[in-house]
């Protein structure tokens, strides 16, 4: 069990919060994890682009010049590469850069990636995080008071749409519910915030997972 430090809005811990390290992968992994960023980052290319080739520009078939005697380049006809107007060498085609990955290893690269802030103090644990009006002063204090005012994550329990509101104006903050946090968003975060609610739903979604995988092996 890791013991992690809830705190309020003005940094000051209130209480601890057990976490069971076995639910979010027990140990670190940097294969997974680094699985999860190439699939996040192959996931964004658009793969729409495209060039011509040799086959597809205009200009004769026939040879410029004679291979030999002429003073001239030993070239073929017009559309090679190597003149101005040629096709290209290696023509680009539209492509899908699309990479899978099943929910199951999605989620434990997600919990892993919790794990790890866990481990490295940057895992801010709130009691709640709510807001009567929507105010980005206010968010920027509490960051403040965290230090988590350089790059955050603000993972709630549902779409607190005030709180959203308050907090999407903030330069290299992102806000959002936790069910639609991944790895990439963990883990591109110097510092992650989560409340204690949206917490205990990650490690409740983990055991569920959990004890699914056990049933189907015995």
């Amino acid at each position: 069990m890791i013991d992690v430090p809830v705190v309020n809005l003005e940094g000051q811990e209130v209480g601890k919060f057990p976490v069971d390290e076995a639910l979010l992968g027990t140990t670190v992994r940097p294969a997974l994890l680094k699985q999860a960023i190439v699939r996040h980052h192959a996931n964004q290319r658009q793969g729409t682009v495209r060039t011509k080739s040799r086959a597809e520009v205009e200009g004769s078939t026939k040879k410029l010049y004679a291979q030999k005697h002429t003073g001239n380049a030993r070239r073929g006809n017009i559309r090679t590469n190597v003149m101005k107007g040629g096709g290209m060498a290696f023509a680009k085609r539209p492509r899908d850069f699309r990479q899978d990955m099943p929910l199951k290893q999605r989620r434990l690269a997600r919990n892993n990636a919790i794990l790890s802030k866990i481990l490295a103090n940057n895992l801010k644990l709130l009691e709640a995080f709510t807001l009567a009006t929507p105010k980005t002063k206010e968010v920027a204090k509490v960051l403040k008071a965290l230090n988590a005012d350089r790059s955050v994550l603000i993972a709630t329990e549902g779409l607190d749409r005030l709180l959203w509101r308050s907090a999407r104006n903030i330069q290299k903050a992102i806000i959002k519910p936790a069910a639609e946090v991944n790895a990439y968003d963990v883990l591109s975060k110097r510092t992650m915030i989560m409340t204690k609610a949206a917490l205990e739903d990650v490690l409740k979604t983990a055991k569920q997972g959990k004890n699914e995988t056990a049933k189907a092996n015995g």
